[in-house]
């Protein structure tokens, strides 16, 4: 499955100027203590979250443990950018790339040349339509847009005003998330949207974006269904702000401030995507399939919901024991991916 050395060497060598911009980590010497040839993966990613960041430690851990070097680029949200940086690894003759996409609808022609090239594109925690994908291992954004809204439908009785704070129009965590709330709140009537609007995953944004909704309902509002938690938590902070005090929010993807935000009650629950886990998993997936060992191409990561129940082993896989964690990532998500749940990392309640 390997490239003929030669015209790799060639193609590495023609696209020299294009990559002196990217980031290379988490490599060991080429031919590791496994005997396998070392591979060069390239991640474009769309932009630095809280998420995101945690993913990269992930993926850089599992490149050091299996002789991956790792090369890095955040498109800052931009599909021009993002398009760019899939050009450039491309050029590079690199074994496979893994791409966390601005938005679903973005970069088909540049899947269609790494393709044309024999190079294999993985899509991970957010879908690219493209038929000239090699495989997929993207979160059930549905389910946890379902979660999220169910549990703000409890925590009101099934009836109030909420408002909700999305991710950036057109992406698919967006689209699948509200997916999820709207299937929920449909079912409830009793539950009035007094708006919804993107807040792009950023918590400065959903600042903002919250302290024009206060100052457009004040009181009204209920409760807050965030598409992620740094959005949620930038509505804590402004309702903070505004001496709303008591206004139930939830999230999704159980960054460290969401499960803390748990653990002190600003936040009634959030769904854990571990992007150590998530993304780890995708790159193991990369890496599998040029190696020969052939994974399941589609794999999909359901999100535990995580509650003041669970919350406490959730914070040290994320915070308190992370490093104990991270040294037996790659184990782990080897593990997972031949038992086919990338999402288990031992949580009570969970079963691989």
């Amino acid at each position: 499955m390997f490239k003929n050395t030669l015209l790799r060497s060639l193609s590495i060598s023609s696209a020299t100027a294009l990559v002196l911009g990217l980031s290379a980590c988490g490599s060991g010497d080429a031919g590791g203590a496994g005997g396998e040839e070392q591979l060069r993966i390239g991640a474009t990613v769309y932009e630095m979250t809280s998420f995101v960041t945690a993913g990269k430690e992930g993926m850089d851990q599992y490149a050091a443990d299996r002789d991956i070097e790792l090369l890095w680029n955040s498109a800052g949200n931009d599909v021009n950018t993002q398009a760019s940086q899939v050009e450039q690894y491309v050029n590079a003759g690199v074994d496979a790339i893994v791409i966390l996409p601005v938005q679903a609808d973005s970069l088909g022609p540049q899947v269609a040349q790494a393709k044309t090239a024999g190079i294999p594109v993985f899509t991970v925690n957010t879908r690219i339509i493209s038929e000239d994908l090699t495989g997929t291992l993207l979160p059930d954004d549905v389910e946890s847009g379902v979660q999220e809204a169910e549990a703000m439908v409890e925590e009101l009785g099934g009836k109030g005003n909420v408002v909700i704070l999305q991710g950036p129009l057109g992406a698919s965590g967006q689209i699948d998330r509200t997916e999820g709330n709207k299937k929920v709140l449909d079912e409830n009537p009793g539950i009035k949207v007094l708006a919804q609007d993107a807040a792009n995953w950023k918590r400065d944004d959903a600042i903002n974006k919250m302290k024009n909704w206060i100052s457009a309902f004040g009181d009204d509002i209920d409760g807050v269904i965030a598409q992620n938690d740094d959005m949620g938590l930038g509505a804590v902070q402004a309702m903070r702000e505004a001496g709303m005090d008591d206004i139930p929010v939830v999230g999704v993807d159980g960054i460290e401030d969401g499960l803390e935000a748990v653990k002190s009650g600003d936040f009634i629950q959030t769904s854990l995507q571990n992007g150590s886990v998530e993304l780890a998993s995708g790159l193991a997936v990369a890496a599998k399939h040029v190696r020969g060992e052939n994974p399941d191409l589609n794999l999909v990561y359901h999100m535990p919901e995580i509650t003041p129940e669970n919350v406490d082993v959730a914070y040290e896989h994320v915070v308190s024991k992370r490093d104990e964690f991270l040294a037996g990532l790659s184990d782990m998500v080897d593990e997972n991916i031949a038992a086919g749940n990338v999402a288990y990392e031992g949580l009570p309640g969970q079963t691989r």
